[in-house]
């Protein structure tokens, strides 16, 4: 009977299911491609974060899909990382292992298919929504089920695609929401609320909270019949999220260590909003920006807001249902305006641009109050409906006219005349399927057709909008060291048993060790292990505020060796002493450093003393048990300058521009290297956090390299010399009219020493076998002493010895270390986020306990159907 069922449905509504999914597949599809983006295309859809973060981060979830990535712990970013936590952000959806079938040179085509499969399925949850909701025709909810799809918050936020995924179970929830308490039965609301807390934590936040609020609003239209299911709700709703602990539990633990801490509320108003943004946002095509000083994306299109201000002015509505969802729309308002909610909505943290996270929330109410508008729309409604209309073109045209012209100057005369000439369209038409009813057939057919004009429309112009905002990346750019990486980082693994560590000196992206599977310190990303990468920062790497990024440029070679960071890729030789060519593919060498050392090193309890491990100077000698210093400083004498002025300013030296000519300023040092140093220049603008300082070019003997003066290291290579050598150093500044810096010296490190150093760790080194999360080593010690790693510390990494379980102390709240006995022994860390086993058992024991208090529950609710039978 249910199968028969089923076909019977399908064979009803197949054909809307379908035109739900396709119609804004190909709305969107053709948008890219009036852009130029399609599959195989020389353009792709990565744009700011999706090309700097996501599709690389795709690409690690692909490795870890292949068997070549841990699922707990990834070695890619930033010497180690919490690998649950990281998806748990930016890739777990059901949708992201339609990477599986793509290799990572083609991850932005990968990409492009699962967004528009994410939009599709959008129009597909909202249909089944809509059709168990609403008592409406078939082309409605068609219409409905784009809108939804296509609204302008999908649009201008695709660049992130990890939240799209909450805008297609957000509909499901809703329907869960519907069928507890119409039906009672729980397992739609259970089965999504679930899938939406393990997609995405953030997202899910305020989903969450808007389901709460949307509920009990709904009880509260019929309190005497939905009260009853206020108890099935609760616990269906806290047995979902008890169940998803086994992903956010990881994922809350990971952020209390080191997340950022929750924004201050330091005003009550929110900044850079105006008192026309929910009307002009409203108009088809408007695009301000989804940087800074944004509107709300809240635009479903002018159908659905017809009816959704016809649900409000018509009495066939209960006022009371009008003042309970009023309110929640209100609130949704409200939360834009008033700075508290904006932040709260939002989980306390400021958003870094794509601002009001949570505006497509209130694009939903909106379709779904349209929804129950049509349901009560009738033939006599049309003047009701002509005066909608002809009141929504006033306000269009006063905001138009008296609006800020500042603020609100995206508004186009062209903008304004398509909104209003589709509003007199749709009203037309309506009247027209009532005034010829021989064609009433065929009003349906256009009325879609026009209103899939107007988001083509929309679509593409936020799509040109985020185009001319960021640029959408040629696949070029993503693919150009691609082929000449990839075999270099093939060759380093092919001649390594051992674990070791690969930078890349001409990085595509921040990211690129996720790409390409190797162990990295560059990494750029909101999930991060802050208390390691505040520790490289005073090593003399750059990570600075919040730790949102690590660099590894400009840090001398010292840290190579301690880090193992044995091999280079780079264009150019990277002048560094003791790294060797081995091989060249295209534009890349890869270059290895002989000094490189592994995982583990045996010290003593003194690691621990902050006079030990403060700098990298002193973590060495302190290794190594040298007294000799390492590095000493000599001079610069300027030589000559170019449309600069350089002024003393107590320890800091200002260098700014003589004339705006549009000259680059310049400025010439003559330095005497003395043999056998690696020479660094050190320029360090850090005592200005909040200031760009741009970039800089310095030059040595014609070899020019260039770097960002506030996101690189502050120790600029000069190269390597085995005898001692007067040299010129060019420094052009570029970007900033004016660059402060700590007043600039050269740094040299001595070879000699550094070698005799290397050598005397070397015969106390630890190597770890590493596999996924699991790393081994065999050490024999003649006294009590301690294995310190370069390992960054996280409370998921357990250890024991000889199998038994032994502390982990860490260096600076950064670095893991264990103390071993005398004697021969097998040291083993492993490492499983924290939380993960506590979360696995909770999301075994709620479903189990959710199984059997469905059992319980429809077994109650035949009981008491049986009993009002028989009354």
């Amino acid at each position: 009977m249910k199968q028969q069922n089923r076909k019977i449905f399908f064979k009803k509504n197949s054909a809307a299911i379908i035109l739900s999914f396709l119609l804004p597949v190909a709305i969107m599809a053709i948008s890219y491609y009036r852009l130029g983006i399609y599959p195989t295309s020389d353009r792709t859809i990565l744009a700011s974060d999706a090309f700097g973060q996501l599709v690389n981060f795709y690409s690690g979830f692909n490795n870890m899909l292949h068997g070549d990535q841990s699922f707990f712990y990834t070695w890619s970013g930033s010497l180690g990382l919490n690998f649950v936590s990281l998806m748990s952000y930016y890739t777990n959806s059901l949708f992201s292992f339609l990477v599986f079938f793509f290799d990572n040179l083609h991850m932005p085509d990968a990409m492009y298919i699962i967004l528009l499969t994410k939009i599709g399925a959008m129009g597909v949850t909202f249909w089944v929504f809509a059709h168990n909701t609403f008592r409406i025709p078939q082309w409605t909810k068609v219409f409905l089920s784009v809108s939804y799809a296509l609204m302008s918050f999908t649009m201008a936020y695709s660049i992130m695609l990890m939240w799209m995924d909450a805008m297609v179970y957000l509909p499901l929830i809703l329907l869960g929401i519907h069928r507890v308490m119409d039906r009672q039965r729980p397992v739609l609301l259970f089965i999504s609320y679930f899938l939406l807390f393990i997609t995405n934590y953030y997202m899910a936040f305020m989903v969450g909270l808007f389901s709460f609020l949307y509920f009990f609003i709904r009880v509260f239209t019929e309190w005497k019949i939905y009260k009853r299911s206020i108890v099935p709700y609760l616990i269906t709703s806290l047995l979902a999220g008890l169940a998803s602990m086994i992903i956010i539990l990881p994922s809350v633990l990971d952020l209390r260590t080191n997340g950022e801490k929750l924004d201050s509320i330091n005003s009550f108003i929110t900044n850079d909003v105006g008192p026309w943004d929910f009307v002009v946002k409203n108009m088809t095509g408007v695009y301000d920006t989804s940087k800074y000083g944004s509107s709300p994306f809240i635009y479903v299109g002018l159908l659905p807001l017809l009816f959704f201000i016809f649900y409000f002015v018509t009495k066939k509505i209960p006022l009371k249902n009008k003042l309970l969802f009023g309110g929640l729309l209100l609130v949704m308002v409200a939360s834009v305006y008033i700075q508290p909610l904006n932040l709260f909505w939002q989980g306390m943290h400021s958003p870094n641009m794509f601002l009001f996270r949570y505006s497509f929330l209130y694009s939903a109410l909106v379709l779904i109050l349209a929804g129950f508008g049509l349901e009560k729309f009738e033939k006599k409604d049309l003047n009701i409906l002509g005066n909608i209309m002809l009141s929504l073109v006033g306000i269009f045209i006063a905001a138009a006219i008296l609006s800020n012209k500042k603020r609100y100057g995206y508004i186009t005369q062209e903008t304004l005349i398509i909104t209003v000439i589709l509003l007199v369209v749709y009203v037309l038409l309506f009247i027209l399927k009532d005034k010829l009813p021989k064609y009433r057939w065929l009003m349906p057919v256009l009325l879609i057709s026009v209103m899939c004009g107007e988001m083509s429309f929309n679509t593409h112009q936020i799509m040109s909008g985020i185009d001319k905002e960021w640029g959408y990346t040629s696949k070029e750019r993503y693919t150009q060291g691609y082929k000449d990486i990839e075999p270099l980082v093939e060759k380093a693994q092919s001649i390594n048993d051992t674990f070791y560590r690969l930078e890349n000196l001409n990085p595509i992206s921040r990211t690129d060790s996720f790409n390409y599977n190797y162990s990295g310190v560059t990494m750029f990303s909101s999930i991060r292990n802050r208390n390691s990468s505040q520790y490289l920062d005073r090593l003399g790497y750059r990570s600075e505020g919040t730790n949102l990024t690590i660099q590894y440029e400009n840090n001398t070679i010292l840290m190579d060796d301690l880090l193992g960071v044995k091999y280079n890729l780079a264009k150019n030789d990277p002048q560094k002493y003791g790294f060797k060519e081995i091989e060249t593919h295209g534009d890349y060498t890869l270059y290895e450093n002989e000094h490189a050392l592994p995982l583990g090193v045996l010290t003593d309890q003194g690691i621990y003393e902050t006079k030990n491990n403060n700098n990298q100077t002193a973590l060495v000698q302190y290794l190594s048990e040298m007294k000799e210093p390492l590095f000493q400083f000599t001079g610069l004498t300027e030589v000559s300058r170019t449309n600069m002025i350089v002024q003393e300013s107590g320890d800091f030296t200002l260098y700014s521009e003589e004339s705006n000519t549009g000259e680059e300023k310049s400025i010439t040092w003559e330095v005497n290297v003395p043999a056998q140093t690696q020479a660094y220049l050190s320029l360090d603008t850090r005592a200005l956090n909040s200031v760009d300082n741009g970039s800089v070019e310095i030059s040595v003997d014609g070899h020019k390299n260039v770097s960002g003066l506030s996101s690189t290291g502050t120790y600029f290579n000069l190269g390597h010399y085995e005898q001692a050598t007067k040299v010129n150093v060019t420094a052009k500044f570029m970007g900033s009219s004016v660059v402060q810096a700590v007043r600039p010296s050269v740094l040299v490190l001595k070879t000699d020493v550094l070698d005799q150093a290397i050598t005397d760790i070397r015969e106390k080194e630890v190597p770890f076998n590493v596999k996924g999360n699991h790393v081994e080593a065999k050490v024999t010690t003649e006294k009590e002493q301690v294995i310190f790693t370069t390992i960054p510390y996280d409370p998921g990494w357990k250890a024991t010895i000889d199998g038994k379980p032994t502390e982990i102390k860490a260096v600076q709240d950064a670095l893991i270390t264990v103390k071993v006995p005398k004697g021969e022994h097998t040291v083993e860390l492993t490492y499983y986020p924290e939380g993960m086993k506590l979360g696995s058992l909770l999301f075994i024991s709620s479903v189990l306990l959710f199984s059997g208090y469905v059992y319980w529950y429809q077994k109650k609710q035949q009981k008491i159907n049986q009993k009002e039978s028989i009354h």
